[in-house]
């Protein structure tokens, strides 16, 4: 009979119980309509978010009153109502950042910056943005993403990191966030994901869905010269334009 140490022994029923946590995990979301890993949700998310979000605007360079953040409330709301998350307040703020990038917290708080005010060419441009980032809420990328590299340090999964890549993001945004892992990159799918779900709320606010492409075409324009963060997780400009006109032609907005 061969013995195990305590430690073995302990780690094995970590295992199983973990596995059997795993087993239990997966939720559907019909947004996306497919089945989601989630053993972290946006509500336990919620509280590192908030401090997270404190944490950044109590940066030099962050603006949260004015015309400019007016304007992105202005958008935001309407996206906000459309992709059924209105019960609850939401915050916005805009960041004095050279890279046109935007992001949101699971707990309801959106930043854009001043480099992608200066890009978009008007409120519907804006507004494909501000519902890509919402269109993350809805599908739990955050939750899913976090479930994922909770897993993985439990010996569950295997992930690869990205944070290096991504330090400048982190280091405007804050040092919670980056703990927290919120602000790293998506992966392809969950880019693609919020792309559609983006479109969908901006067609039921009211904004013109083909504005989503014309707005990569200008990141694809300004790219030649930086590589924005909002559009370096993955999905080439190219392949963002080309799905966003499909989807948009399927669904009979052109």
């Amino acid at each position: 009979m061969i013995r195990l140490s305590r430690l073995a022994s302990a780690r094995i029923v970590l295992a199983l119980g973990a596995s059997a946590a795993v087993l239990s995990a997966c939720a559907y979301n019909e947004a996306l309509g497919r089945s989601q890993f989630l053993i972290v949700d946006n509500a336990a998310l919620s509280q590192q978010s908030t401090a997270a979000w404190r944490e950044a605007i109590a940066k030099p360079g962050v603006i949260t009153t004015g015309a400019q953040v007016q304007r992105i409330r202005s958008v935001g709301d309407r996206l906000v109502q459309a992709a059924g998350l209105g019960g609850r307040p939401w915050e916005y703020a805009v960041f004095t950042n050279d890279s046109p990038n935007a992001f949101v917290l699971p707990s309801g708080q959106i930043g854009v910056t001043t480099s992608l005010l200066a890009l978009v060419q008007n409120d519907d441009q804006l507004a494909s943005v501000i519902g890509h980032e919402i269109g993350h809420v809805v599908a739990n990328h955050a939750a899913e993403r976090a479930s994922s590299q909770t897993a993985t340090s439990l010996g569950l999964a295997t992930a690869g990191g990205a944070v290096g890549r991504y330090s400048d993001a982190v280091n405007a945004y804050g040092g919670l966030a980056a703990q927290y892992m919120l602000l790293l990159p998506y992966s392809r799918r969950d880019e693609l994901e919020a792309d559609r779900l983006g479109v969908d709320y901006m067609q039921a606010a009211g904004f013109r869905p083909s504005q989503a492409v014309a707005l990569w075409r200008l990141m694809a324009a300004q790219r030649q010269t930086q590589t924005p963060q909002f559009a370096s997780t993955h999905p080439s400009d190219a392949t963002r334009i080309e799905m966003l006109q499909q989807y948009i032609a399927s669904r009979g907005w052109n």
